[in-house]
C-alpha cells in the first residue's frame, strides 16, 4: 500500500461532509453507540458506490447527465431534508439534554442514505483509486477491492473519532439550552451549505 494513497486517503475522509456532520451529530444527540452506528452506516453506504465503479454504473453516471442530475438532486433534498430534522430535533439529528434512544435501524438508515444519494462517491471510485492500480496488475478487480477495503476502514476510523468525541464532550454541553439551540441550526447550516455545495457541482 503507497503512503500517498494513504495520505490522498485520509485527506479526502477527514475532510469535512456530510458523513462527518452526521456522525458528529449523531453522538452529541445520542451518544457513543449511536457515533459507532452513524459511522459504520457511513461507511457501509460506500458499498453501492464501489459495486458500481466495479460493474461500470459509475461509468453510466458520468457519462448521462440525466442520471448524473436525477441522483444529485434527491441527494441535494435528502440533505435539505437532514436540515429540516435538524432544526426540528428529531430522529437521529436530535440534539438537546435529554438522550433519547432512536432504533439503531433508523440511524444506520439515514447514514447509508446520505452516502448513496452522493454521485460524487461513484466518480470517485472511478476516477481515484485506477490511479493506484498499475496497468500490469494481474487482478486489477481484486486490487480495487483491497484499496476500497482500506479506504473503508480509515473512513470508519476517522468518522467513529469524530463521533466518540461528540459523545465525549456532550455531558458538559448538553445543560446549556442555548448552546443547544446553537448546535442545532450549526448542524441545519451544515447541512444546507453541503446541499448547495451539491447542486452547484458538475461532473
Amino acid at each position: 500500500m503507497s503512503p500517498e494513497f494513504l495520505l490522498v486517503t485520509f485527506i479526502v475522509v477527514a475532510s469535512p461532509g456530510t458523513g462527518a456532520i452526521y456522525t458528529l451529530s449523531a453522538g452529541l444527540g445520542q451518544g457513543p453507540r449511536a457515533a459507532l452506528l452513524a459511522a459504520f452506516a457511513c461507511t457501509l453506504g460506500i458499498v453501492p458506490h464501489l459495486a458500481a465503479a466495479m460493474l461500470g454504473l459509475a461509468a453510466l453516471l458520468h457519462a448521462s447527465a440525466l442520471a448524473y442530475e436525477t441522483v444529485k438532486y434527491a441527494g441535494v433534498a435528502y440533505l435539505l431534508f437532514m436540515a429540516w430534522q435538524s432544526l426540528r430535533a428529531r430522529g437521529a439529528l436530535n440534539v438537546d439534554g435529554e438522550r433519547r434512544v432512536r432504533r439503531p435501524l433508523k440511524v444506520i438508515a439515514d447514514g447509508i442514505l446520505l452516502n448513496l444519494l452522493n454521485p460524487k462517491l461513484s466518480i470517485f471510485f472511478v476516477s481515484f483509486l485506477p490511479q493506484f492500480i498499475a496497468a500490469g496488475e494481474a487482478r486489477p478487480l481484486l486490487r480495487m477491492l483491497e484499496l476500497s477495503s482500506v479506504f473503508m476502514g480509515l473512513t470508519f476510523v476517522v468518522f467513529a473519532f469524530y463521533g466518540l468525541f461528540a459523545a465525549a464532550v456532550r455531558e458538559r454541553i448538553v445543560n446549556r439550552p442555548a448552546i443547544m439551540a446553537w448546535l442545532r441550526r450549526s448542524f441545519a447550516a451544515a447541512f444546507v451549505a453541503l446541499g448547495v455545495k451539491l447542486a452547484l457541482t458538475e461532473r
